[in-house]
């Protein structure tokens, strides 16, 4: 074989894995047009008095927090605001060597309660529990450094309710989020797990720390990340959510667990970068091996919202993160691909991920420097580039128009027509440049991702 003709095979190649990515995650958009009519349903409930059946399942509420004592108390003071019948709220104080426990323990008088504590998740070690006697429903942890996972472990061993959302004080809610999200496990026996959909705070006002108007952003990065999670981190993830094969849930966004299975899991991985991604992997695999129904579901209600970050060396840390997180997630619990009982998350949806997310960014990447090398170095025609390019960038418009299009038809959180007009150009505009650039970031979390486990800092199980 001549180089011309190598170099034919893999332009074709590249090309054809390119329109069966797009198509892949456009088919994915129209799943979740079948969720429409429910939203619409959801959307007009929401609108009327809401009176609580007495039914609803209390909630824990578990919050992780290290050096931040600017912010702790107004995060905590927003949290104590929302509309739910029952629930209390863990804060963990994860051996912060600042002021941030004395202002939690002025700001909510805190007093040292000898309760007990039961230990079924292993944890570095508690300190002090704190209970607040302005709030009978908030007690503070104060224990040594662990990390992330290891802080919300010791909320789960501390909470007393059979459900538990963690959150992070960087994540704005509405007053009614838990009732939104706590739905499907009024509706559903089975449901073992939700996650919420995650929408960009950046622009939007807020009163008393909560969710006040939304407001589109008016620095240029913010506004291409809505288009962008409006892509990959709503429409997919219900698309998926209607086939039970949900794996990789928005990365900021907020998760409700059953206490039960996630104890019966091991709780929270230390050892993984995305805690509640891995979780949920994990707990599809947990439930598959135990051959028992189950749904795992997402929540496309706005439930959360977050600042996302407004300069690129931000931007590019946590796009490295999170793909590294998905590297976990998917490389931990292996035993899922194509395993006897796997089902659709085995059998469809973790090949799915390992071929368009993992491989997927560096895969696009090689085939944009391919082509052009090809192109420059009169190995194809022009009318062969401009093919690729027609694919590659037509198809990506495609599917930010209709995920634009399909927020419309269901959410319309951007009334005003100038705004509507901005994103429909920004999700255009985000396939020029912004879409590679973000590319990149991912594959340079793949390759890092690579270098520690090959030196020994990550384990596959």
């Amino acid at each position: 074989m001549n180089l011309q003709s190598f170099v034919a095979i893999a332009t074709w190649c590249v090309i054809g894995y390119f329109i069966v990515s797009k198509i892949s995650y456009f088919f994915l958009n129209v799943l979740s047009i079948f969720n429409m009519h429910r939203i619409e349903q959801g959307k007009v409930l929401a609108d009327l008095p809401q009176i609580y059946s007495g039914l609803e399942p209390p909630i824990s509420l578990l919050l992780s927090t290290r050096n931040h004592a600017t912010t702790i108390a107004a995060s905590v003071q927003a949290l104590l605001q929302l509309d739910y019948p029952t629930f209390e709220i863990i804060v963990v104080n994860d051996g912060s060597d600042d002021a941030s426990l004395d202002t939690l323990i002025a700001a909510f008088d805190l007093h040292a309660f000898p309760e007990a504590y039961r230990i079924q998740l292993a944890t570095q070690p508690v300190r002090r529990i704190y209970r607040s006697t302005r709030y009978p429903n908030l007690r503070v942890i104060d224990k040594e450094y662990g990390g992330q996972a290891d802080a919300l472990n010791a909320g789960i061993n501390a909470s007393r309710y059979p459900l538990f959302c963690s959150v992070d004080d960087s994540t704005i809610l509405h007053r009614d989020s838990l009732r939104r999200i706590v739905a499907p496990f009024l509706n559903d026996n089975k449901v073992i797990a939700t996650a919420g959909a995650v929408r960009v705070a950046n622009g939007c006002e807020l009163k008393n720390g909560l969710l006040d108007k939304i407001v589109l952003p008016q620095h240029w990065l913010p506004l291409f990340q809505i288009i962008e999670y409006l892509r990959t981190s709503l429409f997919a993830p219900l698309g998926w959510s209607i086939l039970n094969g949900m794996l990789i849930v928005p990365a900021a966004g907020v998760g409700l667990f059953r206490k039960e299975v996630v104890l019966e899991a091991g709780g929270y991985r230390t050892d993984t970068t995305i805690e509640n991604m891995e979780l949920i992997v994990r707990m599809h695999r947990l439930m598959r091996d135990k051959r028992q129904a189950y749904q795992i579901t997402f929540v496309a209600d706005p439930v959360c919202w977050h600042r996302v970050p407004q300069d690129l060396m931000a931007l590019k840390n946590q796009r490295i993160r999170w793909q590294q997180g998905l590297l976990d997630s998917l490389s931990q619990n292996m035993g899922l691909l194509f395993s006897r009982n796997g089902g659709v998350p085995g059998r469809v949806a973790f090949p799915f991920f390992i071929l368009f997310e993992w491989l997927g960014p560096a895969i696009e990447l090689f085939g944009y420097i391919f082509i052009l090398l090809a192109y420059a170095g009169g190995l194809i025609s022009g009318q062969t580039c401009l093919a690729f390019f027609s694919v590659a960038i037509g198809l990506g418009i495609l599917l930010s128009a209709s995920g634009l299009l399909l927020e419309e038809m269901s959410f319309h959180l951007y009334p005003r027509t100038a705004d509507i007009a901005k994103l429909a150009g920004i999700a255009i505009i985000g396939n020029l440049g912004y879409r590679q650039l973000n590319l990149a970031w991912r594959s340079l979390g793949m390759a890092c991702w690579l270098m520690g486990h090959k030196n020994g800092r990550n384990r596959i199980e």
